[in-house]
C-alpha cells in the first residue's frame, strides 16, 4: 500500500522514512547489520567524523518502472565507487556485495515509499559511513558505522529543464593528487562558499578548473559536464581529480552504443568550450541539465542550443537513458537490479 503523498507536488529534501539500515565496525570487522526505525545517530563528542572529517557518501535511486516494478539503477557502481573513497580516506571498506544487499533491504522495507510510475518522482538512497569512535590525535579512526537512509524526492526540474548558468570561479575544486575522484563529505564541504557565492552573483553553478593550471574543464561543485560538438561527436573531460559519475559513464556508452554517436573522454582546455553546440551537466538527481551560458570574467560563452530548452542530442540522452532506468527501453546487462 503506497503511502498517502502528494507524488507530483514532491520537492528535493529530506522526509524520513520507516526504515533505515545500519552496520558497524569494531575490533577489525562488520557486523551483520540491521533495519531499524530509529533516525537518530549516537556518537561520541570526539567522534572521527567530528574531529577530523572522515566521512563518505553515495547517492542513487529506486524506480517504478514501466511493467511495476522497483528497480535500481546500477547499484554496483555505487558499491564500488564507494570503496575506492574508503581507501582513499583510510576507512575500512563496506564489502560490495553487502552494500548491494544492504541497498535492497532497506528499499525493500520502505516499498511503500517508491513513487508510482508517471509521477515522475523517485526514492533517493543515501548510502554514507563516518568515524564514530573518539580520536584526538590526528590517525584514522578504529570504530565506524555504515547507514543507508531514503527519502522520496520529487523530479529535479518542475515544468521542464530550462539551461541554467555557470561561471568559472576564483575557488579551486580539488588539488592536483588530492581526493577530486572519491565521495568524500569534505569535498561538498569546501564547495559550498563558492556556491553561495555564485549563487549571489545570479549563477547556477561554477564550473570548476583544474586547480594546477586553470586552464582545463573538470567539473561542477556536484555534477560532471558533458559537452556535444557541432558534428554531434559527445565529449566529457578526461581528469585525475575528477569524481567518476555514474550517471555520465551510462550517458557516454548510450550515446555510442544506443544512439550510434561518436563519444570521446579526454582534456578540455577551457578555450575550446565557445565551439561547442551543447553542454550539460550530469548526475544522479538530474541525469541532465542543460547549460545555455557560461561566464568567465569578462568572456559569456552562448551556446547554440539556447537558454530555453535542452538541446537536441542532450535530449536523446536523457530521454534514452530515462527510458532505460523506467524500464521502457531493454537495457544492457546488469544494470537494473530488481528489487520485488
Amino acid at each position: 500500500m503506497k503511502k498517502d503523498i502528494d507524488w507530483s507536488n514532491l520537492g528535493f529534501g529530506y522526509i524520513k522514512a520507516d526504515y533505515r539500515f545500519v552496520s558497524n565496525y569494531k575490533n577489525g570487522s562488520w557486523d551483520d547489520g540491521t533495519l531499524t526505525t530509529d533516525e537518530t545517530v549516537t556518537i561520541n563528542e570526539s567522534a572521527g567524523v567530528l574531529q577530523y572529517a572522515q566521512t563518505c557518501f553515495e547517492g542513487l535511486k529506486a524506480y517504478t518502472t514501466a511493467n511495476g516494478k522497483v528497480v535500481c539503477f546500477r547499484p554496483d557502481l555505487n558499491a564500488q565507487r564507494m570503496a575506492d573513497s574508503c581507501k582513499r580516506l583510510e576507512m575500512p571498506v563496506f564489502p560490495e556485495d553487502k552494500f548491494i544487499e544492504a541497498v535492497v533491504k532497506t528499499v525493500k522495507a520502505n516499498i511503500d515509499l517508491v513513487p508510482p510510475y508517471g509521477s515522475g518522482a523517485t526514492l533517493y538512497i543515501r548510502p554514507y559511513m563516518f568515524a564514530s569512535n573518539a580520536v584526538i590525535g590526528v590517525k584514522p579512526a578504529d570504530e565506524y558505522q555504515f547507514r543507508i537512509f531514503v527519502t522520496p524526492v520529487g523530479p529535479y526540474f518542475k515544468g521542464g529543464a530550462k539551461p541554467i548558468s555557470l561561471r568559472v570561479p576564483d575557488f579551486d575544486r580539488a588539488a592536483p593528487r588530492g581526493t577530486g575522484h572519491v565521495k568524500a563529505g569534505l569535498n561538498y564541504a569546501m564547495s559550498l562558499h563558492a556556491i553561495v557565492d555564485a549563487h549571489n552573483e545570479g549563477y547556477n553553478e561554477n564550473m570548476y578548473l583544474d586547480s594546477a593550471t586553470r586552464t582545463n574543464v573538470e567539473e561542477t561543485g556536484g555534477a560532471n559536464i558533458i559537452f556535444v560538438t557541432k558534428d554531434n561527436k559527445v565529449v566529457t573531460p578526461k581528469s585525475a581529480t575528477i569524481l567518476p559519475s555514474i550517471t555520465r559513464r551510462s550517458l557516454m556508452y548510450v550515446a555510442k552504443h544506443y544512439l550510434g554517436l561518436e563519444v570521446e573522454e579526454r582534456v578540455i582546455p577551457f578555450s575550446e568550450v565557445k565551439d561547442f553546440a551543447e553542454c550539460a551537466l550530469c548526475g544522479t538527481a538530474a541525469v541532465l541539465s542543460p547549460v545555455g551560458r557560461v561566464v568567465n570574467k569578462n568572456e559569456e560563452i552562448l551556446f547554440p542550443s539556447g537558454m530555453e530548452k535542452m538541446g537536441e542530442i542532450s535530449q536523446k540522452l536523457y530521454d534514452t537513458l530515462t527510458g532505460i532506468q523506467m524500464g521502457r527501453l531493454d537495457a544492457p546487462e546488469g544494470w537494473i537490479k530488481v528489487i520485488e
